[in-house]
């Protein structure tokens, strides 16, 4: 009996310890919402969803695909429901028609056109696109990049989906496919030749124009004392360059801390959209020599990242790319994609005032329409984060635990 009772305590006090490391763990991935970056990523989201749906289409025979095909497609977009029904809300970018009993779907002649003028600008951006490529390769330790990691970032910086056979036999004495095993999974690009040019952070860039020295910029608001403190005593120390040789510098150093902020800051202002997705910036620990804690480093600077976590999807943003929810400098390509997402955004608006127009005319009918009195109702100014209709990932701590891990970690009741 004793020893029965002593296991089943032995029993609750690991349970117990589990759920706190696990509440312990998911508090390191909390940070202080910011609305507007939060509307911002939301935007992003619908378009990436309906740009991989654009995609999927172009490789189907005619340019049309059956809407069977992109419903068995909807588990690896992470979407739920019908795609009929999804792609009837985009009517501006998506044409449906009905064959032999069959639903199929092409892209509409508006959708096409920007198809067109975004292949237009990547051709002419294929330079840049090189340049990006030899920045990120000169960043990483042995000046290789394994090909297969590499292509889940390939979209976030520009590249399109056949750069290696596009952009790589252009520069001969750039880059280099390198293959010691023969698998897929070992392929790397390696760089050839050091470009002194191209050695020099968008931190150094913008010193040069406002003739100052290298620092960081802080972008949050006056009233976090603490985060401010902390944030002009890193910046108090020199800079150092993503570009210089980090072979001599302590593990756990300040001076690797300075490192790898700066970056992961060079990253990130590369990016088309300047983020990118946590997870898979950590599979790159090796090649940039990044922390295995990548997301503790991260929360320790929130004036110069923002961490979100909206769709479960842990994502990275530069904050002084941002204004509001605006991308500050918008790549060209970012503008031809900023207009499949205004296209998106019109068709959308179309469908849902058809639908209530609908719904309205069904009321009528059967006699169950009224009119509802007038209510003064406080509209807020700060843009919804639930603006997109989908669901909202919900945190597992309240706002008090989240104050007392930000106090333990930074000392500061919010960061």
């Amino acid at each position: 009996m004793f020893l029965h009772k002593l296991n089943h305590g032995n029993h609750r006090l690991n349970s117990r310890l589990s759920l706190f490391n696990f509440l312990r763990n998911f508090s390191l991935w909390s940070m202080k919402k910011d609305p507007y970056l939060e509307l911002a990523l939301s935007r992003n989201r619908r378009w990436i969803v309906n740009n991989q749906i654009k995609n999927i289409i172009l490789r189907c025979p005619n340019q049309v695909a059956p809407v069977k095909y992109l419903q068995k497609k909807f588990k690896t977009l992470d979407l739920q429901g019908k795609a009929l029904n999804w792609l009837k809300k985009y009517p501006g970018c998506f044409e449906i028609c009905l064959e032999n009993d069959e639903y199929y779907c092409r892209l509409t002649k508006r959708m096409m056109f920007l198809v067109e003028e975004e292949e237009s600008v990547k051709e002419m951006q294929e330079p840049v696109f090189a340049e990006r490529l030899t920045k990120l390769l000169m960043m990483s330790m042995n000046h290789r990049l394994n090909v297969v990691k590499l292509n889940e970032l390939k979209r976030n910086f520009g590249f399109p989906d056949d750069y290696l056979i596009r952009i790589l036999p252009k520069y001969p004495d750039t880059f280099r496919v390198v293959n010691h095993t023969g698998r897929k999974s070992t392929m790397e690009i390696e760089l050839l030749s050091w470009n002194p040019d191209l050695a020099i952070s968008a931190i150094q860039v913008s010193a040069q124009k406002e003739d100052h020295k290298p620092s960081f910029t802080c972008s949050i608001p006056s009233s976090w004392v603490k985060s401010w403190e902390r944030f002009h005593e890193f910046n108090s120390t020199p800079y150092i360059s993503p570009y210089a040789d980090a072979r001599g510098l302590l593990e756990g150093s300040k001076e690797i801390e300075k490192r790898t902020v700066g970056l992961v800051h060079e990253l990130l202002s590369l990016t088309l959209w300047k983020k990118l997705s946590i997870m898979k910036l950590s599979h790159f620990t090796r090649e940039f020599n990044l922390p295995e804690k990548l997301n503790v480093l991260l929360l320790k600077h929130p004036g110069i990242f923002y961490i979100s976590n909206r769709y479960q999807i842990y994502t990275v943003l530069l904050r002084e790319g941002y204004s509001g929810s605006e991308l500050i400098d918008k790549d060209p390509l970012v503008v031809v994609k900023d207009k499949f997402g205004e296209l998106m955004q019109e068709g959308l608006y179309e469908y849902n005032r058809r639908h209530y127009l609908m719904n309205l005319e069904k009321k009528k009918k059967k006699g169950n329409f009224y009119i509802r009195p007038n209510r003064k109702e406080e509209k807020s100014t700060k843009p919804s984060e639930d603006d997109d209709g989908g669901a909202k990932p919900r945190g597992l701590l309240d706002p008090e635990e989240r104050k007392r891990f930000y106090k333990i970690l930074f000392d500061d009741g919010a960061p």
